[in-house]
């Protein structure tokens, strides 16, 4: 895995590898919820993004209650590692993951690839659906709050702003943007989520 990216991501072959691990918990989070019935990674708990991940009133996230209840009553608590993958590149994928991260779950990796990488490399695929013991799973409203403040601020204040959480006041910083306009930093690319 690339260095930049090894707390983050993990490569198919990991994954293959850890099938058996109780510790994890495979996740697949679609659009197309009808691809996990067809196959998915063998053990892999099925969210579809829409019916399980939004508040069907207010089309919002779940409230931290609701979140934990969901992810407690698949068999995940707040001591597995949450590994995540999906259709459409992992799309929804990466959207639970900063979801899981916005509650306070830093244990979680998204696979490099999405299912259809796993499939095309002729991995191991199942159309059982897991059936794991209840857990307890507290989601913590606002354990994001701080480094996201702290990433607004120093945004905007640049080199004023106070450090993030964990950080001391030496620790290095990212510039700040060239100028507080909209549009893309200098030399940057822009693009949808699938042009690259």
């Amino acid at each position: 895995m690339a260095d930049y990216a090894k707390d983050v991501l993990v490569d198919t072959q990991w994954v293959e590898d850890h099938l058996d691990d109780d510790s994890i918990r495979i996740v697949e989070v679609d659009e197309n919820p009808g691809l996990y019935d067809e196959a998915h990674i063998p053990g892999a708990i099925g969210f579809d993004w829409k019916q399980d991940l939004q508040d069907q009133v207010k089309r919002d996230f779940l409230g931290p209650q609701e979140f934990g209840e969901l992810f407690g009553s698949r068999g995940i608590s707040n001591d597995h590692t949450i590994v995540l993958y999906g259709d459409r590149n992992n799309w929804f994928a990466a959207y639970t993951y900063w979801y899981l991260k916005y509650y306070g779950h830093d244990d979680v990796k998204l696979v490099n690839g999405p299912r259809e990488k796993w499939i095309s490399e002729g991995r191991p695929t199942s159309t059982d659906v897991p059936s794991h013991e209840g857990q307890t799973f507290n989601a913590r409203e606002g354990a994001y709050d701080d480094l996201v403040l702290a990433c607004c601020l120093g945004a905007w204040l640049g080199e004023n702003a106070p450090p993030p959480p964990g950080r001391s006041a030496s620790a290095p910083r990212r510039p700040a943007p060239p100028s507080p306009g909209m549009g893309h930093r200098g030399g940057s690319i822009g693009g949808g989520f699938y042009s690259f």
